[in-house]
């Protein structure tokens, strides 16, 4: 990733040589940043404009075992942590959102809305791309039905996340996912963790949970296409889609990380691509007070470490 033409070369310091990659992701009006041992949620009150910040350890197995450090196990491990902790920052920062405009908002009111919005992704995500594959391509364990399939799912998601991204509430979480993304790429790159600098930062990352999607489909068309051999009936064709699940994540994870890791070479270059390209639906350029937000939520998860982030 290039560098920006004002900001300070990347210094030697220890940090830069860490092999733990810190990651995060965006809530309402808010960021989560979660590091080696410990996590921070950030959030700006939308009436005081005052910055909240909630902070915790990671003391799970999840997190603490070497097990789920392994290759392929650590895949399974990143999609149980945006389940339990994605899902539990978020909802602290609805929450504290609407106490601070007085309105009363419940768990068992978000916990309704994400069991609605996760059955609905199911049947959007899964369901109609099996249900067009199988009008398109009459043989459903052929291996056209599963490119049909795969390309039915980019285009429903990428579709879905375009249509969305013109709502003005998602406008602001897709521009706090930039802020999240320019403050780890401005950490990872050696810069002081500072507005003016890191806003010289790219809204892109090779890591991306939306660059993961991408991904997951193609891994899943390839996976697919060897189940296609057995030519399965309707019942093997939705169960393979479900247990076929955790060996997907763990393989697309390993798959990101290795051209995280070796993003410099030229081939991975042109690789990336189009894994970069897919975050341009899922990212806008952030404005300062919410770059504040996201440097306020890595110095809190980097100070539960006993490390000052700045």
């Amino acid at each position: 990733m290039p560098l920006p033409e004002e900001a300070p070369a990347p210094d030697n310091t220890p940090r830069k040589q860490e092999p733990f990659f810190y990651g995060g992701q965006a809530v309402i009006e808010g960021v989560m940043m979660r590091g080696r041992s410990h996590y921070a949620v950030a959030v700006r009150l939308p009436r005081t404009q005052e910055i909240r910040i909630d902070r915790g350890e990671l003391r799970s197995r999840l997190y603490t075992s070497r097990i789920w450090k392994l290759p392929l196990l650590r895949g399974l491990a990143l999609l149980a942590e945006q389940m339990h902790l994605g899902m539990k920052s978020l909802m602290w920062s609805a929450g504290v959102n609407a106490g601070d405009q007085d309105v009363e908002i419940g768990r068992r009111e978000i916990g309704i809305s994400i069991a609605v919005a996760l059955a609905f992704s199911l049947l959007l995500f899964i369901g109609l791309p099996l249900l067009g594959a199988g009008f398109a391509v009459r043989r459903s364990g052929s291996f056209w039905f599963v490119v049909v399939e795969g390309l039915i799912r980019v285009v429903l998601i990428l579709g879905y996340l375009g249509l969305i991204g013109k709502l003005k509430d998602v406008r602001r979480v897709f521009q706090y996912h930039g802020a999240e993304h320019k403050t780890i790429n401005a950490f990872e790159a050696g810069w002081p963790l500072e507005v003016p600098f890191v806003r010289k930062a790219s809204t892109l990352h090779p890591r991306c949970g939306t660059g993961f999607l991408l991904v997951v489909v193609v891994i899943a068309v390839l996976l697919f296409s060897l189940v296609a051999l057995f030519h399965p009936n309707w019942f093997w064709l939705i169960a393979s889609r479900l247990i076929g699940v955790p060996i997907i994540a763990g393989v697309s994870y390993e798959c990101i990380r290795l051209m995280a890791m070796h993003r410099d070479n030229p081939l991975v270059r042109v690789l990336l691509l189009p894994v970069l390209y897919t975050q341009k639906f899922t990212t806008r350029e952030p404005e300062d007070p919410m770059l504040e937000v996201s440097i306020a939520a890595f110095s809190a998860a980097r100070e539960g470490e006993g490390v000052r982030a700045a």
